[in-house]
């Protein structure tokens, strides 16, 4: 299996200056850079830099993969906009880990499946594109990236049985196209995802008249501010900060939490859930395979009956096809012959059968190819 490695760097908040571009050329000739990104692709030797350093100091996003089973998922983004120490209660393991850098947060989101390597053919182009706007979820206080962390810190054994879980945000029963790509990305099990979203809250997304609300309620300082940030254009996250900070405003409305539960329990959850669905996955499976049996034996005698309209004919082809003396023209003359032997059978006829086969192999008893096909077909006398 060859080698396989995909890197991906994508600046969001500000481009990367002319100045900046040069040092990343440094590091790799071969790389697609761009004001806003890094790509390249390996299939032997590796990345000189170091992901963690480049995310501190140029990029907010990064994804890596390699076909030996490595995934990486990085995130950044600045302090004011997402609190360390509610990362810190999701990022519990190897597999979530966060860190501070000067006024960022970074987040790495890791899985090691050896055991599970990449067969297939890996092409990470568009992948962290499908991913990256829950970023601009977590900016805005949707916490479910965080959840997703901590149940792939817990499926990875990183965290113990009876270690509890953190506040269970809402939404998580319903997750969007993007929190799925990240799912699927850091093969996070679907049982052990159904098993934790089991008591979740609904995502409770503001309306446009609940934000008009809010809104008109706000004090006229904060209004004037907001939209001068807004004119100005010096906050990428405003909508994210100002969808925060209506989600705190909010929160009180939630309903109560459900009992807390450990990671061992939602484990052996997320097992029931697996066997639960295995099994009604192998009573479709059956009820498929008894409707294409069905299917495939009415087929087999409406043939039969067209067949039986003129059994002569059927008979007179026999003897056209074994005349040509071609190998492809006996095989059809066998299925033939098997198709006029079931139907014998079907109608009770089987020695009027039997009779015309004996002939017909005493015909043709100096032809060992075709009696070797019919011997096989189970038209012996």
């Amino acid at each position: 299996m060859s080698e396989y490695q995909y890197y991906e760097f994508t600046a969001v908040d500000r481009p990367l200056t002319g100045r900046e571009r040069a040092e990343l050329r440094s590091l790799s000739t071969r790389a697609d850079i761009t004001a806003t990104s890094f790509v390249n692709t390996y299939e032997w030797g590796d990345f000189k830099g170091d992901p963690r350093k480049l995310m501190e100091r140029y990029f907010d996003a990064h994804l890596y993969l390699a076909n030996w089973g490595t995934r990486q998922l990085i995130l950044r983004l600045p302090k004011h906009v997402l609190d360390p120490a509610t990362v810190a209660q999701y990022c519990q393991g190897d597999s979530a880990s966060a860190w501070t850098a000067g006024k960022h947060l970074i987040i790495d989101l890791h899985d090691e499946d050896e055991d599970g390597a990449d067969e297939w053919e890996l092409d990470g182009h568009g992948l962290l594109t499908s991913i990256i706007p829950v970023r601009a979820g977590l900016a805005a206080g949707d916490l479910r990236l965080l959840y997703l962390a901590w149940l792939r810190c817990v499926q990875s054994e990183d965290i113990a049985d009876d270690e509890p879980e953190p506040p269970v945000p809402a939404g998580l029963d319903t997750l969007d196209a993007a929190l799925t790509a990240v799912a699927e990305f850091l093969r996070i099990d679907p049982d052990l995802i159904a098993a934790a979203g089991s008591t979740a809250a609904a995502s409770g997304e503001p309306t446009a008249a609940q934000l008009r609300t809010w809104v008109a309620g706000l004090p006229a300082r904060d209004k004037d501010a907001i939209l001068t940030d807004l004119i100005a254009g010096g906050d990428s996250h405003l909508r994210s900060r100002l969808l925060r900070r209506y989600r705190d405003a909010h929160r009180t409305d939630a309903p109560a939490p459900a009992a807390t539960r450990t990671a061992g329990q939602l484990l052996a959850t997320a097992a029931e859930l697996g066997a639960e669905r295995e099994r009604r996955d192998a009573e479709q499976r059956e009820r498929d395979r008894i409707r294409r049996e069905r299917s495939a034996a009415a087929a087999r005698q409406q043939h039969l009956d067209t067949l039986a309209v003129d059994q002569p004919a059927a008979w007179q082809r026999v003897a056209e096809l074994i005349a040509t003396k071609k190998p492809r023209e006996y095989d059809t003359a066998v299925q033939l012959l098997v198709d006029l032997r079931d139907l014998a059978e079907r109608d009770g006829d089987s020695t009027s059968f039997q009779n015309r086969l004996a002939e017909l192999r005493a015909a043709h008893a100096r032809k060992p190819s075709l009696l070797e096909r019919l011997d096989v077909a189970g038209l012996d006398t």
